[in-house]
């Protein structure tokens, strides 16, 4: 099974090397962990599942990932452009992760709505990522 970090790596490298992304997110937002002191915008990532469909026949597992989207700005303006900018770099993207094979992108789930409590505009983004093993 691909291990969930393996998989973060691949995402996040494929991320960082969006020029349009990385303007939007000034240079550095995207972040393993939410940080005390990041400056926002940024992005986080979140809880990963993952199954093992594994058969005779195939060696695939199927997992999860959720990307958080943090604003401050006023309005979702910004929190929706980070998104599409995530989804165009991201949908239907094929990652290969290290020697194990080659993983398939789908955008399952996205969100964007306003944190009254944290006073700040957050975006999900759930991607369901399919890879199959190399025998």
């Amino acid at each position: 099974m691909t291990a969930p970090g393996d998989l973060q790596q691949a995402l996040f490298l494929r991320l960082k090397s969006d020029a349009s992304l990385s303007a939007l997110l000034g240079g550095a937002g995207l972040l393993e962990r939410p940080a005390e002191n990041a400056a926002f915008p940024y992005v986080t990532c979140g809880q990963t599942s993952a199954f093992d469909w594994d058969t005779s026949t195939e060696n695939t597992d199927d997992q999860l990932i959720t990307l958080h989207v943090w604003s401050k700005a006023h309005g979702d303006a910004e929190t929706l452009a980070i998104m599409a900018a995530i989804q165009a770099r991201l949908a239907d993207a094929a990652l290969v992760i290290g020697p194990r094979g080659q993983t398939r992108l789908s955008l399952e789930f996205a969100e964007a709505r306003h944190d009254e409590d944290l006073l700040v505009h957050h975006g999900l983004l759930r991607f369901r990522a399919m890879t199959q093993e190399n025998a």
